[in-house]
C-alpha cells in the first residue's frame, strides 16, 4: 500500500475552508484528476454517504466507488476507496494563527491491482504522479478558499 500526503496553508479559517471541501459534489472544482461526482445514496453528507467518482489520470480512466467513513464539520473527512483502486484517505483542517489560517492535509493509503502495476505502480504511479497532480490539485483549492 501506498501513502501519498501532501499539504497546503490556507489564508482563511478553518470554517472558511470547511464550505467549500463540505460539498462532495464540488471536489471537480478543485480536483483535476475527479471528472465527474455521483450519489449512489440519498444522503450527500456524513459518514455513511456513498458515491462515485469518474476519475482520470493521464490515458487511465476508472470509476472509484467511495464512503465516507469520518466526518468531523470544519476538522476532518474521511472516505474509503472499494472500487479497484482500494484504501482510505482523509482531508485534516488545523488551524493556524489563532484559527486565521488553516493547514489542510490530503493523506491517502492506496493499493493498485495488478493491472495497474500493483506495488510498483502504487510507488511510482501513486507516490509520483498522485503527489505531484495533488499538489497542483491543493493549489486550485486555495485559489478558490482564498477568492
Amino acid at each position: 500500500m501506498a501513502e501519498i500526503s501532501v499539504s497546503v496553508e490556507l489564508d482563511a479559517t478553518p470554517e472558511r475552508v470547511w464550505e467549500v471541501v463540505e460539498p462532495v459534489e464540488r471536489h471537480v472544482d478543485w480536483m483535476a484528476d475527479a471528472v465527474a461526482i455521483r450519489f449512489t445514496t440519498d444522503q450527500t453528507r456524513g459518514v455513511g454517504t456513498l458515491f462515485e467518482c469518474d476519475t482520470k489520470v493521464g490515458p487511465i480512466r476508472l470509476t472509484d466507488h467511495m464512503e465516507i467513513t469520518e466526518w468531523v464539520p470544519g476538522r476532518a473527512m474521511g472516505v474509503r476507496h472499494t472500487g479497484i483502486v482500494t484504501g482510505s484517505g482523509v482531508f485534516t483542517l488545523e488551524g493556524i494563527d489563532l484559527d486565521r489560517r488553516t493547514r489542510f492535509t490530503w493523506t491517502e493509503d492506496l493499493r493498485f491491482p495488478w493491472y495497474l502495476g500493483g506495488r510498483l505502480g502504487e510507488l511510482v504511479g501513486a507516490k509520483v504522479v498522485m503527489g505531484a497532480i495533488w499538489r497542483r490539485n491543493l493549489k486550485r483549492l486555495k485559489a478558490i478558499v482564498e477568492s
